[in-house]
């Protein structure tokens, strides 16, 4: 049977204060990608997520991201790349010391962006991916969006798996609508549970002028923080098995 994973950003607790009802969307999806301090998140919330991943057999993944937690992770940062490694590397640890069996990374907010179109960004994520894999004795991969950390991922022995989004536009060039334009969001179950099953059935998604954007994804994503998250993500869970699909995280 066709199989493709739904992932959600979890763990993501402000003040100690979660953003989203992770114990629902614990129960919807096959990957978690787990904040690690940087954006948000903090050693309690980390154990927290990782137990309860662990008791719905989540495949857990580090979320790392710029260290913001003032604007959430989502203002681009001008890091050298040596100190980006290094940060993305000590919240790589803190989540495995958190209990953490780590299956993948995907950046978050701005460092997500940065490492698609900046080749310095991207090799410093991808090295301190490697340096994990290296503690692990296996290859982590990284999920991502595509370009620079792609090719970056694959100079550096990882396996680069592409995601799409299901509650984001996309611009005709593949890339996200900016959040705070017109169709940066997606909020209605039904529309997202029909991308869903689009993306998995024929990979194409539709961008905010009507035309497609093809993609080979796979693991598709609901943002635990997105107004609605839990409906959508049972309705995207719904759709896909009614299709035919099985959600199955690849790692």
């Amino acid at each position: 049977m066709r199989a493709i994973d739904l992932n959600a950003d979890l763990g993501e607790t402000v003040d100690g204060v979660p953003t989203a009802d992770d114990a629902a969307m614990f129960a919807v999806v096959s990957s978690a990608s787990i904040a690690c301090g940087g954006h948000a998140g903090d050693a309690a919330s980390m154990r927290a997520a990782v137990a309860a991943a662990a008791a719905r057999t989540v495949a857990v993944g580090a979320h790392p991201s710029f260290p913001d937690r003032a604007n959430f992770g989502r203002v681009h940062m001008a890091t050298d790349p040596s100190a980006l490694r290094a940060e993305v590397t000590g919240q790589l640890a803190a989540l495995a010391a958190a209990g953490a069996d780590i299956r993948y990374v995907k950046p978050h907010g701005a460092l997500y962006h940065a490492v698609s179109a900046d080749s310095r960004a991207a090799a410093a994520v991808a090295a301190s991916v490697a340096e994990l894999s290296d503690r692990l004795g296996r290859a982590v991969p990284v999920l991502g969006l595509g370009g620079a950390i792609a090719a970056a991922a694959a100079g550096a022995g990882l396996e680069f798996v592409r995601e799409a989004f299901l509650d984001r536009g996309y611009r005709p060039d593949g890339t996200l609508v900016p959040r705070g334009e017109p169709g940066a969001l997606l909020h209605e179950a039904d529309a997202v549970a029909a991308r869903a099953v689009r993306l998995a059935v024929e990979g194409v998604v539709t961008t905010v002028d009507g035309s497609t954007v093809v993609t080979d994804a796979a693991s598709l994503c609901v943002h635990g923080d997105s107004p609605g998250a839990v409906g959508m993500a049972r309705a995207v869970r719904a759709a896909l098995a009614a299709a035919g699909i099985v959600v199955r995280a690849p790692w």
